[in-house]
């Protein structure tokens, strides 16, 4: 008999956890190249197009960690309800797949040609932060109730990975406020050279962005320990 599907679904999710976390790693230390002024405008372009394709997978991996985890809670659903019907329907997890794929469409779009479709970028940013909304409600009343949606197994560990995810989330989106000023610095640096300015800004800016990708290395850590771990879980 072969592996269970259920098996399958958990080694996918696992391994979002991995290249989210390796992807980020490998976009901080390129990073640190770009802002290298001994190097060469060209060799720190180089770096910068390194940088921006290990980004992408991280950015993927934060899109898809959204329906690979309903479906599996779709799939251990510990009788959960919502006004007394089960909460996790078939039909439910296909439409969030379906909208999990349609705002990987936005994300990979935006990441491939920033600010072209400003449509795309503004939909991008009202979809985080609704997200942000609705899955740190469901994981504060996850936490805080004693029979979160009618599930007896005290599922507090879960109400914690959603919220680490919303952090997460958050975070990502303090990166791009951050960001916003590199482009024009880093612009200034291949077409007319360094300067101090220029350098400063650029360090800046990138340097600015650290303390929110230490939470989002935080938040992923602790997320993929709670969830295989379940501290407190009555299963």
């Amino acid at each position: 008999m072969g592996p269970h599907p259920h098996g399958w679904w958990i080694v996918l999710h696992l391994l979002l956890f991995v290249f989210w976390l390796g992807g980020d790693l490998g976009v901080y230390y390129s990073s640190r190249f770009v802002l290298r002024p001994s190097l060469t405008p060209e060799a720190r372009t180089t770096a910068l197009k390194i940088m921006s394709g290990l980004d992408l997978c991280p950015k993927i991996c934060l899109v898809l960690f959204l329906p690979s985890g309903v479906t599996l809670m779709a799939l251990e659903p510990h009788g959960a309800t919502l006004f007394g019907v089960p909460l996790f329907q078939p039909w439910l997890v296909v439409l969030v797949w379906v909208f999990a794929l349609a705002w990987l469409w936005m994300t990979v779009s935006d990441h491939h040609a920033p600010g072209r479709r400003r449509w795309v970028r503004r939909a991008d940013w009202t979809v985080r932060i609704v997200l942000i909304a609705v899955i740190a409600g469901a994981a504060a009343y996850t936490m805080i109730a004693a029979t979160p949606f009618g599930v007896e197994t005290n599922p507090r560990w879960l109400g914690a990975k959603l919220a680490l995810y919303a952090l997460a989330i958050g975070a990502g989106l303090g990166i791009r406020l951050m960001l916003r000023p590199f482009g024009a610095a880093f612009g200034i640096l291949v077409t007319t050279g360094s300067t101090p300015e220029v350098e400063k800004a650029l360090k800046r800016s990138v340097d600015g962005c650290v303390p929110y990708v230490w939470l989002i290395w935080g938040s992923v850590v602790v997320a993929a320990v709670l969830g295989v771990l379940k501290p407190g879980a009555n299963l």
